[in-house]
């Protein structure tokens, strides 16, 4: 999303690529503020963020 590499959004959110990572495989659920925080530097809302088609 948004051209970002994992390393990109992890600095940006705080947290380590391999927590961005396990999220991405559906292996660590985030903590609402993470969610909300990823959102945020994604310009999206966290529905779309965890909604997948």
């Amino acid at each position: 999303m948004r051209g970002m590499s994992q390393e990109q959004l992890a600095k940006a959110c705080g947290v380590s690529r391999q927590t961005i990572n396990a999220i991405e495989n559906n292996k660590y659920d985030p903590s609402l503020s993470l969610a909300f925080q990823l959102a945020k530097v994604l310009q999206v809302t966290v529905d779309r963020l965890f909604v997948h088609p």
